[in-house]
């Protein structure tokens, strides 16, 4: 668990008791929040009473005396329309959030010498056998690793925070609308088809949210981003003329003079202007198919992008047991 102490001694309200809700308001105590918790389903508050996790009715308290409101992603925060929590909270300034923005915060408010490095992946299609497959690469590489967010376990469920730590994030568009101050040394987008469109109100919306996982970035880190549909090429080439962080473009399919390309099989390396293969994806069995290809290039630019060798992020893909 990661104990969160930026609201120690104050109320916090949350809301939505499913995996995200129960550890975050697990986090919020251990940190000393006084923590008012609550789910409009029956079922939910039991299970999060079996859990330990005491619930109280929020929408009998004085919304006033809140330091925060922590939303499950799973609570519609804007569309189809605000939930009746986050209206509240909008007419007393209580500030919403979700577990991704409580994580982050306690991630800056750490020293850099003791902050871990974070790496975090979102698209449509692929993110969560991305983020294994990272996972998988600097485990082999002998990192201590820790997996969560949208996938295994919620991200403050995860091994405290320390230097030397890598935290590989899985994060859905509705977990990036609750954050803001998120920075991450590796974001990865990998594609974008029309999805939750109900939830974000419209494509804009919704591509607007996959986007803030590049938010904050700065010199140091880095954007990999898929440009094999228009919405990511569109925001790649944005990115890359912007140059405030490293961009290295992936694709499933195409020759990329600069970045990472799966062609005929094997992963080309033109991270650094000069195009090498670096890797055969026909010994990778579980990253067989163009999809899974393009999930490959992602986490060899992302892994190199940290400073594994590419012999070694190759080697470790011919283990990677998939999904």
């Amino acid at each position: 668990m990661i104990p969160i102490t930026e609201f120690a001694g104050r109320d916090v309200a949350v809301f939505g008791l499913a995996r995200t809700g129960i550890a975050a308001a697990r986090a919020l105590a251990a940190g000393g929040a006084r923590v008012l918790a609550w789910d409009d389903s029956d079922a939910a508050r039991a299970k999060a009473e079996a859990a330990g996790v005491p619930v109280t009715d929020i929408n009998a308290r004085d919304w006033r005396t809140f330091a925060a409101l922590v939303l499950s992603p799973g609570v519609p925060l804007r569309f189809p329309e605000p939930h009746r929590v986050v209206t509240l909270a909008d007419a007393t300034g209580v500030p919403v959030m979700g577990d991704f923005e409580l994580f982050a915060r306690a991630v800056n408010a750490l020293p850099a010498t003791q902050r871990p490095k974070l790496i975090g992946v979102t698209g449509t299609n692929g993110k969560s056998t991305t983020s294994a497959l990272i996972a998988h690469v600097l485990k082999e590489a002998g990192k201590d690793v820790r997996l969560g967010g949208n996938i295994g376990e919620a991200v403050l469920s995860l091994a405290p925070l320390h230097a030397g730590a890598y935290y590989v994030l899985e994060l859905s568009s509705f977990q990036l609308d609750l954050v803001k101050s998120l920075r991450l040394d590796v974001g990865i987008w990998l594609n974008t088809t029309p999805d939750h469109i109900e939830r974000h109100g419209d494509m804009a919306s919704y591509v607007a949210a996959k986007r803030r996982i590049f938010a904050n970035q700065g010199a140091a880190d880095w954007a990999v981003i898929g440009v094999d549909d228009s919405y990511c090429a569109r925001v790649c080439t944005e990115l890359t003329r912007a140059a405030v962080q490293h961009v290295a473009p992936i694709s499933a399919g195409q020759s990329l003079g600069r970045g990472v390309a799966a062609l005929g099989g094997k992963i080309f390396d033109a991270l650094n202007g000069r195009t090498e293969a670096v890797a055969d994806l026909t010994e990778a069995l579980a990253l067989a198919g163009k999809h899974n290809a393009q999930n490959a290039c992602a986490a060899y630019a992302a892994t190199r992008a940290i400073g594994l060798d590419p012999r070694a992020i190759a080697h470790a893909f011919t283990s990677f047991p998939g999904l």
